[in-house]
């Protein structure tokens, strides 16, 4: 199966996190990903981190995309962003609305990621190659599925290259949105985002937190293996391998890990697919 690879990561906080990471990732360029991008705390409070680990993994000869969110930003700040990207060589951004810190107002001169993708075209023009984000569950912000659509469809003609999904499990919501999307004349791609199981309990926070969709049976499935963790892993990757395989043979172009700075679980499933 052919099936280009990207990875995600989140800056580490402590010199063990970053020993761990570079360890997780050795590992992890087996799989000759197109990329890996590199999360950005809300309001931007993980910046330098994100920077370093980007500069890091460029180092190391795998190409490298660093988040930048603008909630909570000035034009001012996210130029300074722009420079230190461009000085750094990096030539793929991740360009998001981001999440606004706790006690934060509706702070900053961006609302929408579109605003953000927009002005970095404005300051750079082609320079980097932008990706977005999508949500085939919808956003959990968002009015209704429509407006949710028309939001990324927004990013889309400010300047966007492709789109990268939250999570999901269901496949059938992915196919959906891409098909929606083609039908109202948007043809980029749209790279689903695969998060694999290794906790039930992170698994259902982090869902619950973001909107992704944990269908029921893989709710009562999980719950029925309590604290049996070797259980739920090997079901995490029967359930996401599957996954992945209905989205490769459906035409997904390609795959995009949630790693949680891990390699195991992602290595697993790709091994499954014959990546």
């Amino acid at each position: 199966m052919k099936c280009p690879i990207s990875l995600e990561f989140f800056p580490p906080k402590t010199p063990e996190g970053a020993e761990k990471l570079r360890a997780a990732r050795q590992k992890l360029y087996a799989l000759q990903p197109e990329f890996c991008s590199v999360t950005f705390g809300a309001g931007g409070s993980t910046q330098e981190g994100t920077l370093q680990t980007v500069r890091d993994i460029m180092g190391e000869g795998v190409s490298a995309a660093p988040h930048l969110s603008c909630i909570g930003q000035t034009r001012d700040s996210i130029r300074e962003r722009l420079v230190a990207y461009r000085e750094a060589g990096i030539r793929r951004i991740v360009a998001l609305r981001g999440d606004l810190p706790s006690g934060y107002g509706l702070g900053g001169e961006f609302r929408y990621a579109s605003d953000l993708v927009a002005f970095i075209r404005s300051e750079t023009g082609r320079h980097f190659h932008l990706e977005v984000a999508a949500y085939p569950e919808v956003h959990p912000q968002a009015r209704s599925p429509d407006a949710d659509l028309q939001a990324f469809i927004a990013k889309v003609e400010a300047g966007a290259d492709s789109g990268i999904t939250q999570y999901f499990f269901n496949a059938d919501a992915y196919f959906r949105y891409v098909d929606e999307l083609r039908r109202r004349g948007v043809e980029l791609p749209v790279v689903p985002g695969i998060m694999p199981i290794a906790s039930s309990s992170q698994l259902l926070r982090f869902s619950d937190a973001c909107g992704a969709e944990v269908p029921r049976w893989i709710r009562l499935r999980l719950q029925a293996y309590g604290d049996d963790t070797a259980s739920i892993k090997a079901f995490g990757l029967d359930v996401v391998a599957g996954l992945c395989e209905q989205l490769c043979k459906g035409g997904a172009p390609g795959l995009h890990f949630y790693t949680m700075n891990q390699a195991a679980a992602t290595l697993e499933i790709c091994r499954r697919l014959g990546l």
